[in-house]
């Protein structure tokens, strides 16, 4: 069944497989940003929390509309090293074979990092297949605002007993 707005509702086991479940590719920062690191000086910083998360079906018009083709709202809220809100949508998609599945998402983090104020965009990319799963997160380079700016890394999201945590890995201009 499809990831659309209906089958959404009553499938969202698939969705949760391909978030929650998600084997986390090894922390690389994006092309460029650890020599953009080494060149500053920065040093990898770690901060990890909790997360709230509410996704809710939109409506997928126009010409990409296709029963196997969703599109989500991302409402988080970040407790923990992070603590703020993160903003965005979701493009899901659905093959014939029930295991397989494939999203994007693009979500604007604002919130308190380390004492700074500010935000920053994370790209999100996940795939599920028969053979397994992956979730790449990572910091959309020159995205960060305010005191973020310069920011750069990537995060991890694991999903235990109904609790979402996050890892995040990240680089910060001027930070210790």
């Amino acid at each position: 069944m499809p990831w659309n707005t209906l089958s959404f509702r009553r499938r969202p086991a698939i969705l949760v497989a391909l978030i929650a479940l998600a084997t986390p590719i090894p922390t690389a920062f994006p092309a460029g940003a650890e020599s953009a690191a080494a060149a500053t000086g920065a040093q990898t910083m770690h901060a990890t929390g909790t997360f709230d998360v509410k996704i809710r079906p939109l409506s997928l018009d126009g010409p990409a509309s296709d029963d196997r083709l969703g599109r989500m709202s991302i409402d988080k809220q970040f407790h923990g090293d992070l603590e703020g809100t993160g903003l965005g949508q979701m493009l899901t998609a659905q093959t014939t074979v029930e295991t397989s599945a494939v999203y994007v998402a693009i979500e604007r983090v604002n919130g308190v990092l380390a004492g700074r104020r500010g935000s920053f965009v994370l790209h999100h990319r996940g795939l599920m297949t028969k053979d397994g799963r992956s979730l790449e997160v990572s910091i959309v380079p020159d995205s960060g605002t305010g005191e973020l700016a310069g920011i750069g890394g990537t995060l991890t999201i694991e999903i235990e007993g109904g609790v979402h945590r996050y890892a995040l890995d990240y680089t910060l201009p001027g930070a210790p």
